[in-house]
């Protein structure tokens, strides 16, 4: 027993949760989750192969579209083994070494996608604010330097944080409350000093979502500065609408993931249930939404996803 007890202090087992409260039903459960699975991975690898396949889409604005759906995809091949395997073969234990590659996929891709829409709130900035300079601005070799210095933010931001995972020691039953694996649910696991890891959390939050937040606010201040010169109540509307598609993926991204952030610091009375929706729907809610938004709101997306049904 104390060599047992031994191994699994070195090699830490986590138990994932499915919807607490609901378990009796997670053969219904899965049914809606396979769905908006499905949605995510086919609207956002038909808008990749849109984008990639139609010579008209060979643009900056699109082109950071594509980062963005590849992030989705990414986000959502993450949670989605774990999430189905809890559902369909009641398969609740992972590893720790699992649980840190999970994390880095889906950490890494969360800030992705952050740094994506601040990327895209640029073009829309120089689209709208600097139009004739444009195409000198965002040049492909430009654009490809954004997404490379996205990809590496992203990287160098999460590796520290999960490096220091290793050293923790885990003495309890650890059952997290999700049904993937989240840094702060499993930091708070730990029987030893987590100070390290809550200020390497604290420092990724503001090289992000700190960072972030305010270059998207000040890039639309600026634009909708540019739109209120513009004498034509009818072009301010053309020029606003180009920007809808973008403002419901900040929305629909910062939303949920600031909501879910409140909800672990303040909103600990509140029932494990309100926790556990509200995780899934931080990290399905964008990847489902997003190619429905751009698809509806985007005409030339539109047309090339017509276009290829009706050659197909």
């Amino acid at each position: 027993m104390e060599l047992l007890a031994n191994v699994t202090s070195t090699i830490p087992t986590f138990l994932l949760n499915s919807i607490p409260g609901l378990e009796a039903v997670r053969a219904w459960i899965s049914i809606p989750f396979c769905c908006l699975y499905a949605v995510a991975l086919s609207g956002n690898s038909i808008i990749l192969f849109v984008i990639i396949t139609q010579q008209g889409l060979h643009e900056p604005m699109y082109y950071f579209l594509s980062m963005l759906s590849a992030s989705d995809l990414g986000l959502t091949l993450s949670t989605m083994p774990t999430t189905l395997g809890i559902l369909w073969m009641d398969a609740h234990e992972i590893s720790l070494d699992t649980c840190i590659i999970q994390m880095f996929f889906l950490h890494g891709f969360t800030f992705m996608e952050s740094g994506v829409l601040v990327a895209m709130a640029f073009d829309r900035y120089v689209a709208i604010c600097d139009p004739l300079r444009y195409t000198t601005v965002l040049t492909n070799s430009r654009i490809i330097q954004m997404g490379l210095l996205i990809s590496l933010r992203s990287v160098v931001l999460i590796v520290p944080l999960l490096l220091l995972l290793k050293p923790l020691h885990f003495c309890r039953m650890n059952v997290l409350s999700h049904s993937y694996c989240y840094h702060p649910d499993v930091i708070k696991l730990a029987c030893s000093d987590i100070r390290a890891n809550s200020i390497f959390g604290l420092i990724d939050l503001i090289l992000t979502t700190g960072i972030d937040t305010p270059c998207i606010v000040l890039s639309y201040i600026l634009i909708i500065h540019s739109v209120l010169g513009i004498a034509s109540t009818e072009e301010r509307h053309k020029v606003f609408g180009t920007c809808v598609s973008h403002i419901g993926a900040v929305a629909i991204f910062y939303i949920p993931m600031m909501s879910l952030s409140l909800l672990y610091r303040y909103g600990r009375p509140a029932p494990k249930v309100v926790h556990s929706v509200m995780a899934n729907v931080y990290l399905l809610l964008p990847p489902v939404l997003n190619p429905i938004i751009y698809s509806v709101k985007t005409k030339q997306i539109r047309k090339a996803m017509l276009s290829l049904l009706i050659t197909k």
